[in-house]
């Protein structure tokens, strides 16, 4: 058994054109603990979100603050700390903090499945 206190995570900077502001991230699970998935916690910056993207496998949000936005091509859902948000296989969609809101959630996939960037 492992417990792991995300407070106690370095915040790294993620530095990809995919975000239109400031983001960290924290790697919780990565591929020295499991072969099977990867698990980090992503923080949104206030009105900070990603562009319309999509993944080769499925992924699970598990917003854990603030008040966030996810969206598809077809609706945008206000979420907040306990929301679970699922995103099938090769759905486009975005997610980031709610303007004046920082926000954070967990990601949760497979460690193989490959982002597509699909805005600019």
């Amino acid at each position: 058994m492992k417990v792991v206190k995300t407070a106690q995570i370095a915040k790294e900077p993620a530095k990809s054109p995919i975000f239109t502001g400031p983001v960290t991230m924290q790697q919780i699970v990565g591929p020295d603990l499991s072969k099977n998935f990867t698990l980090r916690q992503v923080n949104f910056s206030p009105g900070v979100r990603n562009k319309f993207h999509s993944h080769s496998g499925e992924q699970i949000l598990i917003v854990t603050e603030g008040k966030g936005i996810v969206a598809t091509e077809r609706e945008e859902i206000t979420v907040g700390p306990g929301d679970v948000i699922y995103f099938a296989a090769g759905e486009k969609h975005w997610h980031g903090a709610a303007k004046g809101s920082s926000f954070s959630h967990i990601y949760v996939q497979s460690p193989d499945s490959k982002m597509t960037p699909l805005e600019e």
